[in-house]
């Protein structure tokens, strides 16, 4: 699930007359417009809804579908409903502080009727969007809609939390669904309870909603299996021209990656090279997107000689390659590649989440092995014990394995937008409801934006591969208790001993910091424990030049919490504190390295062509 690494809200404002107040866009409305625009607006949402129905009934019971995760949802939420009934004062209660808190809604918003200044009820948290129109506060209607909601939303979380008798792992599972179903609840997704909505639909007399659904129907028709909701201007960017821009040569290549050197930008460099592991369930120039935020050209700028490992998007044809494949075919090849090119022994490595999660693995392959080629290693957001992993746990079990490992047998792989839907339903606050409220109910395009161009660009993975990850990692989590085995070698953690940088993000999602860190203490050597502001995309995509997050070291503690607390806050981007601490243990300046000249001729220009391939 991704970050969008955006602090303020999609869609502020209409497509025109946007900041009138309602009684001036009424006061504008031409009735004959808005009659035949809802004319309009019934005969297209006839038609999509049409196609809508057509695709959920295609979609039938397969994981992660509307029709399975809402009867997932309705049986996990009623076994916490019957157990609440199970115990009548206790709902008792729960139902009286529930009643009490609307009369006393009601109450204020009667005071306030009669022109008396009230304090709310209710107030959004800190960070919360949806309500940021002053609509939501200067209109008693919309304030009302507003406190209700915020009223009811807590009263079920609290409920939730709290009610007895319901083991763990169903309270917390209650817990997501819950999040769903009050992220749609919002009054801010109802035409009829958004003032800025209202106001729009008003002073453009409903052009909004009928451009809404020509964009929904748009987006219909461009979704796979499931309805992806634009979150950016797709036409608006091109890998190689706009992204992915860093010059370099692609020197090899193999069924599943391509090796990018990348030209240098100093007359010296560091003697030992870095090798980029990026994840493969995402495009890698996430962390190549415009140059001033391009951690690659950062890196390169810094002195050091830099390669990506672009990983190929496969098809029907790679069903069968496994993490091993990639494990020896991926990083294991690049630093062969890397030796042969450069003719030296040793080279750094970087692993970005899963591409993290193979790299430390592949480290405990060459550890038991005798191979000492990899001096240091730098983590992104990478997990290697899954005990903390945070929500993605709940889409993980032996029954949903089991239909996953089914479903990708039929076509070799997983589709990309399956992943996608995942990611996004952790946030649905920010990475959902917000963008249909932009696209359906505003009618406005979404606003060009890399970093969620990036997360739309989306990539298949091969069904061998992704079923050993999702049960040897996150379903047993074999490598953490020392159980796994990859070419018949027992992997250990704790023989790692080279310099490790452990980068966690305060804010993370999918790699949460705890687990992270959790994980951090199962190494042999030296670990710089770095954790930065924001989530698993924004904490990691953050140049010093913006100035924008900051970051916190600390030495090793029992806990993630006393980490915590003990940790130093430095403001600005982590990665100065990483290429000062890469530069220390990369030995002696030499002669930059032209991708050119070296013993692997190239074979194209970055980008290369895999990271071109779509989904």
């Amino acid at each position: 699930m991704r970050d969008d690494g955006r602090d303020g809200k999609a869609g502020a404002g209409g497509p025109t007359g946007g900041d009138k107040t309602e009684d001036e866009a009424q006061d504008t409305m031409n009735f004959d417009a808005f009659a035949r625009n809802m004319v309009r607006l019934f005969d297209q949402g006839a038609k999509v809804a049409s196609s809508l129905a057509e695709r959920n009934a295609s979609s039938g019971n397969s994981p992660y579908s509307v029709a399975s995760e809402v009867g997932e949802a309705a049986k996990t939420l009623g076994s916490v409903a019957q157990a609440l009934v199970s115990n009548p004062s206790k709902l008792a209660a729960a139902q009286g502080d529930l009643f009490s808190s609307y009369a006393n809604l009601w109450g204020r918003s009667v005071r306030k009727f009669l022109g008396e200044d009230v304090e709310p009820v209710a107030e959004p948290d800190p960070g919360d969007n949806r309500f940021n129109d002053p609509g939501w506060s200067e209109n008693q209607y919309f304030d009302f809609w507003k406190q209700a909601y915020l009223i009811t939303s807590r009263w079920a979380e609290d409920v939730t939390k709290n009610t007895e008798g319901v083991d763990d792992k169903t309270r917390r599972k209650a817990m997501f669904y819950l999040g769903q179903v009050l992220s749609a609840m919002s009054p801010s997704n109802n035409p009829f309870t958004n003032p800025e909505v209202v106001r729009t639909t008003l002073a453009t007399n409903a052009e909004n909603l009928v451009q809404g659904m020509a964009l929904l129907a748009e987006d219909i028709g461009q979704s796979k299996d499931l309805l992806r909701v634009s979150q950016t201007d797709l036409s608006a960017f091109e890998v190689g021209r706009d992204l992915a821009i860093t010059p370099g040569k692609v020197i090899y290549q193999n069924e599943l990656i391509q090796l990018i050197q990348y030209e240098p930008t100093t007359e010296e460099v560091s003697k030992t090279p870095l090798i980029i592991a990026p994840p493969w369930i995402n495009k890698y120039y996430i962390l190549d997107l415009k140059p001033e935020k391009s951690l690659v050209k950062y890196a390169v700028d810094q002195g050091f000689t830099v390669f990506m490992i672009s990983w190929v998007n496969p098809d029907s044809n790679l069903a069968q390659k496994t993490f091993e494949d990639y494990m020896h075919q991926g990083i294991l090849k690049a630093v062969e590649v890397v030796n042969r090119q450069l003719g030296l022994h040793h080279v750094n490595l970087m692993g970005y989440c899963v591409g993290g999660t193979l790299l430390a693995s592949a480290l405990a392959y060459c550890a038991a092995k005798g191979d000492d080629r990899i001096a240091t290693a730098t983590f992104l957001t990478a997990q290697v014990d899954f005990t903390e992993a945070g929500d993605l746990l709940m889409f993980i079990d032996d029954a949903q394995l089991k239909s996953l490992e089914e479903m990708m047998a039929e076509r070799g792989y997983l589709d990309g937008s399956r992943m996608a839907a995942v990611f996004n339903m952790l946030r649905p606050k920010d990475l959902i409801w917000p963008y249909v409220v932009n696209n359906y109910l505003l009618g406005k395009k979404p606003f060009p934006f890399d970093l969620l161009f990036w997360n739309a660009d989306s990539t298949r993975m091969p069904a061998a591969n992704h079923a050993f990850y999702l049960r040897e990692f996150y379903h047993e989590n074999r490598l953490s208790k020392g159980e796994m085995e990859l070419g018949g070698v027992k992997l250990d953690l704790s023989k790692i001993t080279i310099p490790i940088y452990e980068l966690f993000t305060r804010e993370d999602h999918i790699a949460p910091a705890a687990s992270v860190y959790r994980g951090s203490q199962l190494y042999g050597g030296d670990v710089r424990l770095v954790m930065a502001g924001s989530g698993h995309i924004a904490g990691v995509v953050n140049p010093p030049a913006k100035k924008k997050y900051q970051y916190w070291t600390g030495k090793p503690a029992e806990t993630f919490e006393a980490w915590v607390e003990a940790a130093k806050e430095v403001p600005g981007s982590w990665w100065p504190d990483w290429a000062a601490w890469l530069q220390n243990l990369s030995g002696e300046k030499v002669p930059a390295r032209d991708p050119s000249t070296g013993l692997f001729p190239p074979i194209e220009d970055a980008p290369g062509s895999y990271v071109k391939a779509h989904d």
